[in-house]
C-alpha cells in the first residue's frame, strides 16, 4: 500500500467498515480483461473466515466465468464525503471514504446451505430479523467468497 498512513491495520477495523458498505463489487479474468460487478452481499466469519455471500438469477455471465476459474477480486467503499480543501486556489478537493480490497475463491452455494446464505444477505441489510418468501430459493442462485486475502484503506 502507497499510503501506509491510511491503512486499516486491525482485522476487526476492517470487518467494521465492510459491516458499512451496501454493494461489493466483484472481479474475474476474462479473456484478458477484468469483468466487474457490483452486487448486494452477506458476510459471516466462520472459524476465523470471511465469507461473502451473493444472489442472481440463475444465468448470467459470473457463472460461466465461476465455471473457468474460481480465483476473483472484491472491492467496497462506504463513508464517502467531499472535503474542499480550505485556502487552495482552483477546485481543489479531496475524498473522505473508507475501503476494502481483497480476492478469494468463488463458488455456488449447494441447495442445503442456500437458506443461511440467504439470512447472512438479509442481516447485512436490515437490522432486525426479517423473513422473506422462501419459494423465491428456488429461481435464486447463491454464491459465496472465501476471502483469502484483504485490506483496508482509509481518509
Amino acid at each position: 500500500m502507497r499510503r501506509s498512513d491510511r491503512e486499516i491495520k486491525g482485522r476487526t477495523q476492517i470487518i467494521e467498515v465492510m459491516k458499512k458498505c451496501d454493494v461489493c463489487r466483484l472481479a474475474w479474468n476474462d479473456e484478458g480483461y477484468p469483468y466487474i460487478l457490483p452486487l448486494n452481499f452477506g458476510m459471516e466469519e466462520k472459524d476465523g473466515q470471511i465469507v461473502l455471500y451473493f444472489h442472481g438469477a440463475s444465468e448470467g455471465r459470473k457463472y460461466e466465468l465461476i465455471a473457468k476459474d474460481d480465483r476473483v477480486s472484491f472491492e467496497m467503499d462506504c463513508s464517502h464525503e467531499l472535503m474542499l480543501k480550505k485556502g487552495k486556489e482552483g477546485c481543489s478537493c479531496t475524498m473522505k471514504y473508507e475501503s476494502v480490497i481483497g480476492r478469494g475463491r468463488i463458488e455456488l452455494v449447494p441447495e442445503e446451505e442456500k437458506y443461511d446464505a440467504l439470512c447472512a444477505l438479509m442481516r447485512h441489510y436490515h437490522k432486525e430479523e426479517r423473513a422473506f418468501n422462501q419459494t423465491v430459493m428456488s429461481r435464486t442462485t447463491v454464491f459465496k467468497l472465501t476471502v483469502e486475502q484483504m485490506s483496508g484503506k482509509t481518509r
